[in-house]
């Protein structure tokens, strides 16, 4: 017979009511407000940079590119990556607050995946006009790599935050979805 175990939240800290234990959040109220706009930044940065690889080539080389027949039109893009770095950071916050183990190693896959993530774009949009056809390959390589990195850390969130976990996984979907406008793309043209 197992002892009932008493949920982290009603488990008593230490004297003055300040732990820093799993389940307890990590420091002050203002802290926690810093440590999101941080992760949202991050996520904004990201966002912008690619913004940037991607604005000269969407009306550019992209515009007459062999497309899948299951694209989207370029006005979905920018929406849906709002709503996915903003659930990204959201959940990154989750689990650096949990201060949980294994929200180290949990936080540097979400890090490897932001940073794949920023990879992409400029090898996709940027590198075509002087590369060709290779650089839709690159750019493929990076996105498959990509998606097992974001996979990784929603295997990582899971445990320490259901919720980061699930917000994680519609950005997985999207980077699959997204992996076979890639490979269609190099594949085409």
């Amino acid at each position: 017979m197992q002892a009932q175990q008493q949920p982290l939240e009603g488990r008593p800290g230490p004297p003055g009511g300040h732990s820093k234990g799993v389940g307890s959040g990590a420091g002050s109220g203002f802290s926690q407000v810093v440590a999101l706009l941080l992760f949202l930044g991050a996520s904004a940065l990201v966002a912008a940079l690619g913004g940037l690889a991607t604005a000269n080539h969407v009306n550019g080389w992209y515009a007459t590119a062999d497309k899948a027949p299951w694209s989207p039109p370029n006005w979905v893009f920018g929406p849906v990556w709002t709503v996915l770095y903003a659930a990204m950071a959201v959940a990154a916050w989750l689990v650096w607050r949990s201060r949980a183990p294994g929200s180290k190693a949990a936080l540097t896959a979400y890090g490897v995946q932001l940073g794949l993530n920023l990879l992409w774009t400029p090898v996709f949009f940027a590198l075509y006009p002087a590369l060709g056809t290779p650089a839709l390959w690159i750019a493929f390589g990076i996105i498959v790599a990509l998606a097992v990195a974001v996979a990784a850390t929603v295997v990582l969130f899971g445990p320490i935050s259901r919720v980061a976990g699930l917000l994680m996984l519609p950005y997985l979907s999207w980077i699959v979805y997204a992996s076979s406008l890639n490979l269609w793309a190099a594949l085409h043209n």
